[in-house]
């Protein structure tokens, strides 16, 4: 390769030297500045560059602080990609309605927020009595007290010296909202809000725990007033609507009998899933989880097994977009599904309800080793699972029959970090 600074000498020729200083002489031999018109009054302008020409940025624009009883935030296209910063607000509704760097939130008591797509951490700090909603690539609360989360993050949300917190699945809407998903480089399909991971657990406390089932965003964070600067912006907290599909997560499953659905990359991947979940749900089959995942040959072969013959070619067009669906007679019903609404594109579903559990398996436990979640498990299939996870020095297991962390003793984590 070659390098940016030339060892040639600096030195200037004999004959530039004397052309230069031709140059800055009168013919008196007296000095002339080049910038100097012959009336002496004139100066040239200063030459511009290009962090010269950009707008100034005002860091007030970029943070709220010290605010009471109000409705504040940022109306889509003020952040543009931005950190952001929230701190000593209270008793205030909150829309941040763009897509951001990282967002900071201190000191705050009593609040409504809403958080755009973050493109990396949000991290609250000393808040207590907070509502919101969230979306980002990491989620961490530090010193928090009750806490109403409703969630959509890529990576493991992580609770330190915090109580009372609760979790749901994002739901929510507004017109901009895809476009920020994809400008913060978040997918829709990776959410893990349920699989939370408390760095200071307490024995024989439970420091967090998952909202109900049916609890409804509006409930928690109600949609901004009509005097407020937001009302113009067209928001829904409907279901149906949320830009992330809603997912069961970690809640004990209803059924033994699951299966994996997967779309490989396409034109209309993001609709076909989305078509899927439709008529998947309308039969009264629950979503569980969803991932979005690039895959290599070798990952073709481990997950797929016996049925991979033909699939490498597709892994490489793209990311893969697999859901896992729950029910009884949810196999059956996922087959005729592809054979009627998506003949013609290129799918995976499982074969029997024997198989669909190994499938569900292979797949998200590939997906989250993918995504850095360490060594994960899922033990045993039915309605009661247990989810190992690895973190630090410790195996945990997530035991959903009685909802509480338990470590396992002698177990030695082999993950290099």
């Amino acid at each position: 390769m070659g390098c940016f600074f030339s060892k040639k000498s600096r030195r200037k020729s004999p004959d530039k030297e004397l052309s230069l200083t031709a140059a800055g002489k009168d013919a008196t031999g007296n000095n002339v500045s080049e910038s100097t018109s012959p009336s002496g009054t004139d100066q040239a302008a200063p030459k511009q560059y290009s962090w010269d020409k950009r707008e100034k940025v005002d860091p007030k624009d970029f943070m709220l602080t010290g605010i009471k009883d109000a409705t504040v935030g940022r109306l889509p296209g003020k952040l543009n990609g931005q950190q952001f910063v929230i701190q000593e607000c209270e008793n205030c509704n909150i829309f941040v309605l763009d897509h951001s760097a990282t967002v900071t939130i201190d000191d705050c008591v009593n609040c409504r927020i809403v958080l755009g797509p973050v493109k990396g951490s949000v991290f609250f700090r000393d808040c207590k009595d907070i509502k919101c909603v969230v979306a980002c690539q990491q989620f961490r609360t530090r010193d928090c007290k009750k806490m109403d989360v409703f969630l959509c993050c890529a990576t493991q949300p992580i609770i330190e010296s915090s109580t009372s917190m609760k979790f749901g699945c994002f739901q929510y809407y507004y017109p901009e909202l895809a476009f920020h998903f994809k400008d913060a480089g978040l997918s829709i399909f990776n959410n893990n809000w349920s699989n939370i991971h408390d760095f200071t657990p307490v024995s024989g406390e439970t420091n967090w725990s998952l909202l109900p089932e049916d609890a409804v965003v509006l409930e928690y964070v109600p949609l901004p007033d009509s005097e407020s600067e937001f009302k113009s912006v067209r928001i829904s907290t409907d279901v149906n609507r949320s830009i992330v599909p809603l997912t069961k997560g970690g809640r004990r499953k209803e059924s033994e009998e699951s299966c994996l659905f997967v779309f490989f990359a396409g034109d209309y991947t993001t609709a076909n899933a989305r078509k899927l979940i439709d008529e998947a749900t309308a039969k009264s089959f629950i979503l569980i989880q969803t991932k979005e995942v690039s895959m290599r040959p070798e990952d073709v072969n481990r997950v797929f097994q016996n049925n991979a013959e033909g699939l490498v070619e597709w892994t490489a067009k793209g990311p893969v977009v697999a859901l896992e669906l729950n029910g009884d007679g949810v196999v059956e019903a996922c087959r005729n599904i592809a054979s009627e609404v998506f003949n013609g594109t290129k799918v995976f579903v499982s074969e029997n309800k024997n198989s669909a559990s190994r499938d569900v398996d292979n797949f998200f436990n590939f997906a989250d080793m993918q995504m850095g979640f360490g060594s994960v498990h899922l033990r045993g299939a039915g309605p009661r699972p247990s989810f190992w996870s690895t973190w630090g020095s410790l195996e945990s297991v997530w035991d959903l029959s009685d909802e509480r962390w338990m470590t396992e003793a002698g177990q030695k984590n082999n993950l290099a970090c």
